[in-house]
């Protein structure tokens, strides 16, 4: 028997135990796990040797990667997987399919638009559409607010002055005695003077004790 879910974006995660499936939102692809469904013939034995085993291998693989094994079971490489179990399991594997499908189904909405199932996170009720097809209102108002108001810091930002101090060098070390002079206009070692001296040429400022003028090479 053919399993027709109502999408193919799903992971079947069952084991010879139980069934169990994960239907994933086509947008935020976040999934909606069914409940557990527990094996009548589990505990009677019915189940092949060594089969368990490649099915807890195969709900592994699907709930990884958040794939589904297709339309047909047979179509797939993880459905193939169940095609030892016996026929009673096989049974009980599609009833629960449908029954974990109807629990799905109340979690999501088939957009009329792009024909996909989305989540309520991505389903816009106001338009019925989803979100892809039919953004909210309010939230593109706030994002398109928000980044305008990041626009208008920056460039409020980029005009603003932000220094009214003069630009010019410091001396650091004394011209004299070769110890640091501290930020003071006298050396805090020696006392010699720190003012710059001025050109008398052009009136660059040069700091004391330089011989001739970085500007023009007047001798100071």
């Amino acid at each position: 028997m053919a399993l027709q879910p109502f999408t193919d974006n799903f992971a079947d995660n069952s084991t010879e135990a139980g069934f169990q499936f994960t239907f994933f939102c086509a947008v935020c692809n976040e999934g909606y796990k069914t409940k557990f469904i527990e094996s009548k013939t589990y505990n009677k034995g019915k189940l092949l040797k060594g089969i368990g085993g490649l099915i807890g291998a195969a709900a592994q693989i699907a709930g990884k990667y958040n794939v589904g094994y297709g339309v047909d079971r047979g179509m797939d490489a993880i459905g193939e997987r169940f095609n030892g179990m016996s026929p009673e399991w096989q049974k009980e594997h599609d009833k629960a399919f449908e029954q974990a499908q109807s629990e799905a189904k109340a979690h999501f909405h088939r957009c009329p638009q792009c024909t996909q199932w989305v989540c309520e996170n991505d389903w816009n009720e106001q338009e019925n559409l989803c979100t892809q097809c039919a953004p909210r209102e309010n939230v593109q108002i706030a994002s398109a607010r928000a980044k305008k108001k990041a626009a208008d810091i920056d460039a409020k930002a980029a005009a603003a002055k932000v220094f009214t101090g003069e630009i010019e060098a410091k001396q650091t070390l004394c011209p004299k005695c070769g110890k640091p002079a501290g930020t003071g206009k006298f050396c805090n070692n020696c006392g010699q003077s720190l003012a710059m001296a001025v050109c008398e040429k052009c009136g660059a400022k040069n700091p004391a004790g330089t011989a001739f003028c970085g500007e023009c090479g007047k001798k100071l």
